[in-house]
């Protein structure tokens, strides 16, 4: 289920997907409280996709090669609510919400014909994304601490045009504080030069802002300069390991960035969206044909060690030579810039509606 760059079609589920009013206005049901159609699977919880048609009032449920559940556009409590699109596949851990990708915690499962997924992935992912109103501790928020991967001694990744990550990482940090200082946000840098920063004094001064998000901005690499796309990475929840990895016992512990681990899902979904809406489609930025690598779950220790809702989005591979040429173009730091400072508004109107 991995996608290409986006077509129209696409592009038009990702601006309904979080456009800043709730999907689902009306369904004031507690996720907890709900008599969901449940399972047991190799010792963890899991509910039917059957119960999710029910509880978010899907109008139908396909089966084929992708699970999908649909729900067309209607109006509910005189509000309107946007049509949304959910894809799934038995054994897979990836899954679709209107073309943005998401990488579970857990498989998909077909128990004798019953196709299920894993609470965690309802409670923390798939709630959390289409009713983010209904995010407990997500708190309204007028600063936005930027994090501007590497920096100094630390380079980080050396593109094809030889310029290494740390430099666009800030000068696209740089235009995000700009645009967000000039909507009347009050906006924290870790570091706002070539200095280094260690990965705790970063989470240190993330720390010092309750009532904030943290958005940490990097570039890939590797992939023997074929690798592309964009991706953004939230905490693991509880029991989920980093990705790419098996579970180990240190998975299972509460860090502080569990507190807040929904809100940060949700604050993903807004970023990664707007990246992939922006840099696609020229309605609303450009049209750079840049492929979804998914929201994932990870362990980075400006995920795990941060008590507000924090993500980390690679912004393209500079190390393979078409995307680096995208990416050194001011035209493209733009962009991805003015997608990221839609996401902090579209995020902050999610949660307070307004």
């Amino acid at each position: 289920m991995n996608r290409p760059a986006l077509d129209t079609a696409t592009n038009k589920f990702l601006f309904s997907l979080f456009n800043g009013l709730l999907l689902f206005i009306g369904i004031s049901s507690d996720v907890e409280a709900f008599q969901w159609e449940t399972a047991k699977y190799k010792g963890q919880d899991h509910v039917t996709l059957r119960s999710l048609k029910s509880f978010y009032f899907f109008d139908k449920i396909s089966y084929g090669a992708d699970i999908v559940l649909y729900r067309a556009p209607s109006i509910r409590q005189g509000k309107k609510t946007p049509e949304i699109e959910m894809k799934f596949r038995s054994g897979s851990y990836s899954c679709s919400m209107n073309g943005v990708l998401f990488k579970l915690s857990h498989p998909v499962i077909n128990n004798g014909g019953k196709y299920l997924i894993s609470r965690t992935d309802l409670v923390k992912l798939v709630d959390p994304v289409l009713r983010p109103s209904h995010i407990k501790n997500a708190k309204p928020f007028t600063t936005v601490v930027i994090d501007p991967g590497h920096g100094g001694k630390d380079s980080g990744s050396l593109g094809f045009y030889k310029v290494h990550e740390k430099y666009y990482a800030l000068k696209i940090a740089q235009m995000v504080r700009d645009d967000l200082q000039k909507l009347g946000y009050r906006v924290v840098m870790t570091r706002d030069s070539d200095v280094f920063v260690s990965l705790a004094n970063r989470v240190r001064i993330a720390n010092k802002y309750p009532d904030a998000v943290f958005i940490s901005i990097h570039f890939n690499s590797g992939g023997n300069g074929k690798a592309n796309g964009i991706e953004t990475f939230t905490i693991s929840p509880v029991g989920v390991p980093h990705m790419g990895r098996g579970v180990q016992q240190r998975d299972f512990r509460v860090v502080p960035g569990n507190r807040t681990d929904s809100a940060s899902i949700a604050l993903a979904t807004a970023a990664h969206s707007r990246a992939l809406l922006y840099l696609n489609d020229p309605k609303w930025g450009a049209n750079y044909q840049i492929e979804d690598r998914g929201i994932k779950r990870a362990r980075f220790n400006v995920l795990t060690g941060i008590r507000i809702p924090a993500i980390l989005l690679e912004g393209g591979f500079i190390s393979n030579r078409i995307e680096a040429r995208k990416v050194h173009s001011i035209s493209y730091q733009k962009t991805l810039a003015a997608a990221i400072v839609r996401a902090v508004r579209v995020y902050r109107k999610s949660i307070v509606g307004r």
